[in-house]
């Protein structure tokens, strides 16, 4: 592997540790490395661990919001100008003109925009191994290339003249999207490869790769961009099939049986190597992509150029609509393969997304890359293997349980996800976190957490239907398939909250409402809903104060839970339930907003340990100076996911401690 793709191999890594809080780890490689480079004058050696060392720096460094912002699926600096939004904002407005009903999924292939695709299209395109055809690509951008090349060529154009004009029309169209990072890594390839053949100087694929991929990385958060990580990944699984079918296909099998061996070869090698960020970001593992992929291979190759040239014949409205007329069929058949590939019986796998699932999946994809390049590929071929077999098994690995009763206050930036684990190793959910564009903390957070520790999920509760938790509550129910759904049914017209009731149906989980006086028993533990009274919200706008606030009690233990609930609510608590909010330990309601947390409501809990759930330098000013000092006058202890991250609070039903931070508290009361 040249010495450029291999540095950039080390640099990408090392920013992706960093990012991910680890930088430490891309240090006690590269430190070690640099210092035996020095000693036996290995300069190869000493330049990787330099790069290295450069990235986990750059990446620990790297401002987080200040200087950045996200736009779709690129971020961009804020000093950006704003040309190149504006064209893509008149692109998206032009391909809602044109292709009406069907622009959700011209706008996800033509300007990489998939906001307007429905979670459960997305997680159907994740189970069939084609969610990457979803976001624009070097695929996407070499095919319309490839046929601005032979539509020049058919206009008698010298093929030199050709290339060096579909290297502008591309670079004209990467622009015209908003110059996304994957698209910009495949032109810059592309111009790569085309000033490689004018200068008859040619020069190893993984070169050029490496040298697309690094040009987006003036940007480092664009690293952590899906599209970006999938155009690389993908780009190097067709870099590593075509050195496959060259030593095992091509002078074994001719004819047509060659051309569909090779694209079964490149999709199946695109699998496996995209496997680990698809599990991620998705948890799933796709087993029928690569002939998913095949069929629908040929479908994008006709239509991404048809729909290129729709756009830019957007100017001329019968024209362009005539064409997007003839893009219909075959944007109804790309996601009739999508629908036939996932409704097949066993077609993928859950995957839970961990450092495990990270390490492993990195960890198997650089082994099997180096099986398709080298001359004995047996030994790298078993270590992916191996790799993959743990990231398959890891969910089957429980965390030992320490017994009693467990309350997890899971970080999951600013949004609630709190788990109550019963005497018996049984869960209670409440609430789901947040969701954005890619994911959310059901699939990414909540998942993993509970199925790394084993145990049924008896009940999932929801507090209010704001996206900040509610955001990954349809994940859960399909991942965790609780057995029971309680939720205060506050009427909102929230989208996410109709998909939720949808996947609680689909999955067959009984729905209940959250009632004043209402109670659940799962074990040893008692759960008294406390709030809303139904007369209560009938004159209520605000989703916030229809908050379910839930008693958790086991043994003499007492743990108050309140969502987002504002003054109002609590002083509704205050006038129809005062005697039941003693509580050793509170869950500060709203992340700490001032609009929460009354001085009368905290003399009423009286708290020992208060546990305030909030992301880290969040836009809210949460939480508020003054609801930390309220608790600091009724003598509770305060901790924060976003200083100590996930917190647990164990009880015997007597004593209780507390965990953060590797540090136990003792706050039972005296």
């Amino acid at each position: 592997m040249p010495l450029i793709a291999t540095a950039y191999l080390c640099f990408a890594a090392a920013l992706i540790a960093a990012f991910a809080g680890l930088p430490w780890l891309a240090i006690a490689v590269g430190f070690p490395a640099l210092v035996w480079g020095g000693i036996t004058g290995n300069g190869r050696t000493a330049g990787l661990a330099m790069t290295l060392l450069a990235g986990a720096l750059i990446g620990a460094t790297a401002p987080e919001t200040s200087n950045w912002q996200r736009r779709g699926s690129a971020i961009k600096t804020a000093s950006d100008s704003g040309f190149l939004e504006r064209t893509r904002t008149g692109a998206a407005n032009s391909i809602d003109r044109i292709f009406r009903d069907d622009a959700p999924m011209a706008r996800a292939l033509l300007i990489a925009d998939q906001h307007r695709i429905p979670p459960e299209m997305k997680d159907r395109y994740a189970r069939a191994g084609m969610i990457h055809m979803l976001s624009i690509s070097g695929l996407h951008v070499a095919i319309i290339a490839g046929s601005v090349v032979l539509l020049l060529q058919a206009a008698r154009l010298p093929r030199g003249l050709a290339s060096l004009l579909a290297v502008v029309i591309t670079g004209v169209y990467v622009a015209m999207i908003g110059a996304q990072p994957p698209a910009v890594r495949s032109a810059v390839m592309l111009a790569a490869v085309a000033a490689s053949k004018a200068t008859q100087r040619p020069t190893s694929p993984w070169a050029g790769l490496a040298l697309g991929a690094l040009v987006p990385l003036v940007q480092p958060r664009v690293v952590l961009d899906l599209g970006y990580q999938l155009s690389v990944v993908g780009i190097a699984g067709l870099i590593a099939s075509g050195s496959l079918n060259r030593r095992l296909l091509r002078k074994r099998v001719t004819g047509w049986k060659q051309h569909v061996s090779r694209e079964l070869l490149t999709s199946v090698v695109a699998t496996i190597i995209t496997a680990p960020i698809i599990a991620w970001y998705f948890g799933r593992l796709s087993l029928i992509a690569p002939l998913a992929n095949l069929a629908a291979g040929p479908v994008v190759s006709i239509l991404q150029p048809l729909l290129f040239l729709t756009l830019l014949l957007a100017g001329f409205d019968s024209v362009a609509r005539f064409l997007a007329d003839a893009a219909h069929p075959l944007l109804a058949t790309f996601d009739l393969i999508a629908t036939a590939a996932a409704s097949v019986p066993g077609s993928s796998v859950a995957i839970v997304p961990s450092l495990i699932t990270v390490v492993a999946g990195a960890g198997a994809v650089v082994a099997f890359t180096v099986a398709t390049a080298s001359t004995y590929p047996v030994r790298p071929l078993i270590a992916a293997a191996s790799l993959l077999c743990l990231i398959t098994i890891s969910p089957a690995i429980p965390i030992p349980y320490r017994g009693g009763v467990e309350m997890h206050v899971l970080d999951v930036g600013q949004g609630d996800a709190i788990l109550i684990r019963t005497d018996r190793g049984r869960w209670i959910v409440f609430d789901a976190g947040r969701i954005w564009r890619t994911g959310d903390a059901g699939r990414s957070t909540v998942i993993p957490y509970v199925k790394s520790r084993g145990g049924e999920v008896r009940a999932f509760v929801l507090s209010h239907a704001h996206s900040d938790h509610l955001g990954g509550a349809v994940s859960i129910m399909k991942g965790l398939e609780p057995r029971e759904f309680w939720d205060s049914a506050f009427p909102q017209g929230s989208a996410a909250y109709a998909q939720t009731l949808r996947a609680a149906m689909a999955e067959g989980i009984e729905w209940n409402r959250v009632q004043a006086g209402g109670m659940m028993a799962v074990d040893g533990v008692r759960v008294h809903f406390l709030a809303p009274d139904s007369v209560w919200t009938a004159s209520l706008t605000d989703p916030n104060e229809a908050s379910t606030i839930a008693l958790v009690e086991f043994g003499s233990a007492r743990f108050l839970l309140t969502g987002d609930a504002e003054g109002a609510e609590e002083g509704w608590l205050l006038d129809h339930a005062r005697s039941e909010l003693r509580a050793d330990v509170l869950k500060v309601a709203h992340h700490g907003s001032s609009t929460s947390s009354t001085d009368r409501f905290l003399a009423a809990v009286s708290p020992a340990l208060a546990v305030i759930s909030v992301g880290a330098d969040n836009l809210y000013g949460h939480p508020s100076a003054d609801v930390l000092a309220g608790l600091s006058r009724v003598g509770a202890m305060t901790l924060r996911t976003d200083e100590s991250g996930t917190i647990v609070i164990r009880t015997d039903g007597r004593r209780i401690t507390a965990t953060a931070s590797g540090v136990e508290w003792d706050i039972s009361r005296k």
